[in-house]
């Protein structure tokens, strides 16, 4: 891997595993220092870290609930006093609440989606456009938001509350992108399809992937990388001019 030169610190929340960790991963051989963040599984965290710093990167594997405010706090500040100024933040951590009609949720797995999905990315873009802003004394920076194709196909019969907390991380990339428009910060985000990782799985159904493969006019399931390829052109300033987008990589599901 070709390390490149410094660009600052970037947090990939939910960094341990799946598109977090491709992420993580990308961004290191970019050349950002990253900060690993993980709620559970440190061991998966440490080994995403360990890799960016073995090819010559920088790296540190933080722990933070991303739906704690004190915990998100914390983070950011370990992250900008051990890796350096937070010039990017992709806020990829979320949770399905697993699969459930609406007319069967509990509002427990209602109140946790959106506590992490919703809060936890206004929460840590708070703290991130506090550090970038221009208005406040930064120099600018980049955030991105992990949305999903769920966001606009509803996802009936799965996980309505998954896609509807996703559905409000479009609205909030595209309101904070004009609020902050002015003040050197750019928020896009990306919308997932089906992608092939463990999310299938550890929720219950490891066959999905392949039952909903016909829905994909592509005919195959996307891979992480290829997310955060699309994740780390956003952050690049090759979309210097590109802000409030919904970048769809979902094979044209």
């Amino acid at each position: 891997m070709n390390y490149k030169e410094d660009l600052g610190t970037v947090i990939v929340t939910g960094g341990s595993r799946g598109i977090g960790a491709a992420v993580a991963a990308l961004a290191g051989e970019r050349g950002y220092a990253v900060a690993v963040n993980f709620a559970t599984g440190a061991s998966e965290a440490n080994k995403v870290a360990d890799a960016i710093v073995a090819g010559g990167g920088r790296a540190l594997a933080i722990q933070a609930d991303v739906s704690n405010e004190q915990q998100i706090t914390r983070m950011f500040e370990q992250a900008e006093r051990e890796l350096g100024s937070i010039k990017a933040l992709v806020n990829n951590a979320a949770v399905t609440g697993g699969f459930a009609r609406v007319e069967e949720v509990s509002s427990a797995a209602i109140a946790n989606v959106f506590a992490v999905n919703v809060s936890g990315t206004m929460l840590c873009s708070r703290e991130a456009v506090r550090r970038m802003s221009t208005r406040r004394g930064g120099t600018g920076g980049a955030i991105v938001n992990i949305s999903s194709r769920a966001a606009h196909t509803g996802s009936a019969g799965e996980w309505v509350h998954y896609a509807a907390s996703k559905g409000a991380i479009d609205s909030f990339t595209i309101g904070l992108a004009r609020e902050v428009a002015t003040e050197g910060i750019r928020v896009n985000a990306v919308a997932p399809g089906l992608v092939d990782t463990e999310l299938h799985a550890a929720n219950g159904d490891p066959g999905r992937l392949q039952r909903l493969m016909g829905t994909i006019p592509m005919g195959r399931a996307g891979t992480p990388r290829e997310v955060a390829e699309g994740v780390l052109w956003l952050l690049s300033p090759a979309a210097s001019y590109t802000t409030g987008a919904i970048l769809q990589i979902g094979g044209g599901r």
